[in-house]
């Protein structure tokens, strides 16, 4: 007896290219495994067989196979319409089986992997035909009313592990063992596979160029699917030292090339799409992460200034809570999505120049080539008015409503006070969303042109634009959630205390100063600081968290903001993506105690969040993290029937002595910036 191999099912209607998909991986995980494959349709007992030929491939094949045996069983002559020679499948490594039925109920529980194949009708009739010919098209239909009969009673493709949209072009058997990467019952099978992708090298050109942004961003991936740019978008020129570091880089990317992929998790539940392939997986999403981003995977390049080294790309939706000691709560958009950038732009602002990064695989030459010509026909144009952004949004201003009247924010105040004078928190952070319908189409709101616009008005350190199907997030964030180094260094740069900005220079100057010397803020801000040493202390080398900053003033577009700096050092060893959860999500978003405040929250709140208050920003191969809070962040969500849905989230710290009236100018102040960018107001009432 063998022992058990690792057996993965590829199901589908015929014609959707299971035969082809099954040799072609198999010729691949031949490589570095012993494989077996078998296919359904030798054990059919005739065009009415399905049913039957699913009992007997769970029965004669898999039954045996699972126990490590040979399976023998009898074959169907399809000439004689009878059975036919017994034969013999013996057990190896891995053992593929491939037909229609091969993932059914009956089959699961001796199964490691399904796999389901699919293409359109036509496709697959043209497929199916062309293979097997005139032999096949008078039973066409029958065999086509066993499949719809079979899968309305036993739903396959619900319960599949990966899902293939078969094109036939050749790439599919590549996504598929990308995807199968991710199941935890056949990863350690598949350590050869795992470890060659794991010697990849990244590329590096530097080119001494400053090409207009938006320009180089809509040339090289404005058709992309996927794409995400963090867009330092405040130029670090005469700023503050810490204020222009954060300014310096930006990061433009898509989810294209050999090791693309794109990542959506909601409730416990991961998908992960490579290609063709999507790989469905439950289970935490910082666990997840870990897996995926906890180790240190590349190098940074020589001479090369930034952290980031290629990676993944997004954001982390505030109800990711979950597994930080916060409740369950489902949101209306995914908790967190996130695209892999195998090839990425990021621009130095700092010294003039672009750095093209691509993982050294075939394809890298030829987009290394595009990425080039795309940089010096920017670089031309840099002078001239960005792309798409030569003028404000023309659609109709959208009217937002405000999910909280005023009169009700201020009674939430109230409640949140209660909670303080209780004992049960010392800072609330409270919040509210406003929301709105565009229309879409020409005419209509587009995410792209309204993220310039507000980019144009409102430049942040942690500005970005991020684009995932039919969801689009556009923010112009100042504050820094948490960095990450690659050797280990952390930083959290929490904002507590905002005043706007005014036109006239000596009204300016006095709302600035009268935001260094409020008592208020500067305790909102001291108990935030001492949260975020706490969070970063759980992974820390002890001594070495220490406040380098506290209660500093720093200026934007339209408003002032009070920021202080934390830092420490990870312990080696530790895992990275868990002292991120650790400090998740930012304290300046919740209150403190944290989690006791971010109980009081969902009942005053009685809503999800969203996006809003989580982070976004970058997880590099080379161990290294750079995540912003997600505020001023505007959220594009497809209606569908020409529209968009439009969320923004706005709040403000609650303490013992705040006045209500003073906290509701505040969340009024905040929206200001990406309201004005969209042509429109604060709601009334």
């Amino acid at each position: 007896m063998s022992p058990a191999p690792v057996i993965i099912a590829i199901d589908g209607r015929s014609g959707s290219g299971k035969t082809t998909l099954a040799i072609e991986l198999a010729a691949r995980l031949r490589e570095h495994h012993k494989v077996s494959l078998f296919h359904l349709e030798d054990i059919y007992p005739g065009w009415n067989g399905l049913a039957a030929g699913i009992e007997r491939y769970v029965a004669t094949v898999l039954s045996p196979l699972r126990r490590g045996e040979p399976a023998e069983w009898v074959s169907w002559d399809w000439e004689r319409h009878y059975d036919g020679e017994a034969r013999t499948t013996r057990p190896a490594e891995i053992v593929l089986v491939e037909g229609v039925g091969a993932g059914a109920a009956a089959a699961l529980p001796l199964l490691d992997a399904v796999i389901w194949a699919d293409s359109s009708d036509a496709d697959r009739r043209a497929r199916a035909l062309a293979r097997d010919g005139g032999t096949y098209e008078p039973f066409w239909d029958q065999w086509a009313a066993q499949e719809a009969e079979w899968l309305a009673a036993d739903d396959v493709p619900a319960r599949a592990d990966v899902h293939v949209a078969n094109r036939a072009d050749g790439a599919a058997p590549d996504d598929v063992l990308q995807a199968l990467e991710y199941l935890p019952a056949v990863a350690r099978t598949l350590l050869p596979e795992l470890a060659a992708r794991g010697g990849l090298a990244v590329r590096a050109e530097r080119i001494d160029a400053q090409p207009e942004a938006a320009r180089l961003f809509a040339a090289l991936f404005g058709g992309s699917t996927n794409a995400a740019w963090l867009d330092s978008s405040l130029d670090p020129a005469g700023l503050a030292p810490e204020a222009a570091g954060r300014s310096r880089f930006s990061i433009l990317a898509d989810d294209g090339g050999r090791f693309g992929q794109s990542v959506r998790h909601g409730s416990g539940i991961t998908r992960i799409s490579t290609g063709q392939a999507t790989v469905t997986t439950d289970g935490p999403f910082f666990r997840w992460l870990d897996s995926v981003w906890g180790r240190p995977a590349l190098h940074t390049p020589e001479a090369y200034p930034c952290e980031f080294t290629l990676g993944w790309l997004g954001y982390l939706g505030y109800e990711l809570k979950r597994e930080t000691g916060g409740a369950d709560v489902a949101a209306t958009t995914p908790d967190a999505c996130m695209i892999f950038a195998g090839r990425a732009v990021v621009l130095d602002h700092a010294e003039g120049s672009a750095w093209l990064l691509a993982l050294d695989t075939p394809d890298a030459d030829g987009w290394l080539a595009a990425a080039r010509r795309a940089v010096g026909a920017a670089s031309a144009a840099a002078s001239a008015v960005p792309a798409a952004a030569g003028k404000a949004p023309t659609f109709p201003a959208p009217v937002f409503t405000a999910r909280d009247t005023e009169a009700g924010y201020k009674a939430k105040i109230a409640e949140a006070q209660h909670e303080i004078a209780e004992g049960n928190t010392y800072e609330v952070c409270l919040t509210t969303a406003l929301t709105a319908s565009a229309p879409t189409g020409p005419d209509g709101l587009d995410p792209w042109r309204t993220y310039l616009e507000l980019r144009r008005r409102n430049p942040a350190p942690f500005a970005s634009y991020l684009h995932f199907g039919d969801l689009a997030v556009a923010s112009t964030s100042p504050e820094r959630f948490l960095q990450l180094a690659a050797g280990g260094a952390m930083r959290a740069e929490p904002i507590k205390g905002t005043r706007r900005r005014d036109e006239d220079p000596s009204t300016d100057a006095a709302l600035r100063q009268e935001l260094a010397s409020s008592a208020k803020d500067r305790a909102e801000n001291i108990m935030i600081v001492d949260l975020l040493r706490n969070d970063l202390s759980h992974f820390a080398v002890p001594g070495s968290v220490s406040v380098s900053r506290l209660c500093a003033i720093e200026s934007y577009a339209t408003v002032h903001q009070m920021v202080s700096t934390i830092d420490a050092t990870l312990r080696p060893g530790l895992p990275r993506a868990e002292a991120v959860a650790a400090c998740f999500p930012a304290g300046s978003m919740t209150g403190a105690p944290k989690v006791s405040t971010m109980a009081i929250l969902d009942r005053l709140e009685a809503a999800p969040r969203g996006v809003y208050s989580g982070a976004i920003g970058y997880f590099s191969l080379n161990g290294s993290a750079d995540l912003a809070v997600a505020i001023r962040t505007l959220v594009i969500s497809d209606g569908g029937g020409g529209t968009a849905e439009l969320s923004l989230g706005v709040g403000g710290a609650v303490t013992a002595d705040s006045s209500p009236h003073e906290e509701y100018e505040e969340i009024r102040t905040k929206a200001f910036g990406v309201l004005s960018a969209l042509g429109t107001g604060f709601p009334e009432g």
